[in-house]
């Protein structure tokens, strides 16, 4: 009986691929699994991987790199996805301060991953907003926006009232107690005045960079 159930096929049916959660797994296992995934198309991503596992598992794959902050690991690219990024179509993805930059660079890689243009605007949260306006016009022209930020979670509603494409708000966990480990900037973000505002689960960088790819990829605004 197999460990595991890895499932070439995801990327055919859907446009996007099925992606190994690192966490519990042990290096034999995340090597069989990236293997088989192998075999299908699309490219085959590691969330969640420590950088002295993806040590042992490299040379195993050929070509395969490492973003060290959002801790994804790309063990087969697809080419051909990066080629037929859409012309001038690009996701924003924004944070508050440094402290959300692991989420953001997941979402920003995994969109990456996918073929997708994207453009990084950090540390411009609403304590210093005057920063987030510089940007407008990067903002108001992109597809789609993940904004990332914790605390309270505000800087979603902000750039939600500024752009006229989807906001995909990613709550972190980062803040004091009554944060809750992120749950005040979830709660936040779901009761957003600005109805283009929607939200992803507490540090799902993932979650929203596989969505936002799906709105570059199919039109957006």
């Amino acid at each position: 009986m197999k460990e595991h159930c890895a499932e070439p096929g995801r990327y055919r049916r859907q446009g996007f691929p099925e992606a190994v959660y690192g966490p519990g797994k042990t290096t034999p296992q995340i090597i069989s699994i990236g293997k088989e995934l192998s075999k299908g198309s699309g490219p085959v991503l590691v969330t969640r991987l420590e950088e002295r596992d993806f040590k042992k598992i490299k040379k195993h794959f050929r070509g395969c790199s490492y973003n060290k902050t959002a801790k994804l690991a790309v063990l087969k690219e697809d080419v051909a996805l990066k080629r037929s990024a859409p012309p001038g179509r690009y996701i924003c993805v924004v944070t508050a301060g440094t402290t959300d930059m692991p989420a953001a660079e997941e979402a920003a890689a995994i969109a990456e991953a996918l073929g997708n243009n994207v453009q990084r605007i950090y540390d411009v949260g609403v304590a210093g907003v005057h920063r987030l306006i510089k940007h407008e016009t990067r903002l108001t022209k992109a597809s789609c926006v993940i904004v990332c930020a914790g605390m309270e979670g505000a800087l979603a509603s902000v750039v939600g009232g500024l752009v006229g494409c989807p906001v995909i708000g990613v709550p972190t966990s980062v803040g004091y107690g009554v944060s809750f480990g992120g749950v005040s900037a979830l709660m936040s973000m779901l009761n957003s005045c600005a109805a283009n505002v929607c939200a992803v689960n507490i540090d799902d960088g993932f979650g929203a960079g596989v969505i936002a790819s799906l709105i570059n990829r199919d039109g957006g605004k």
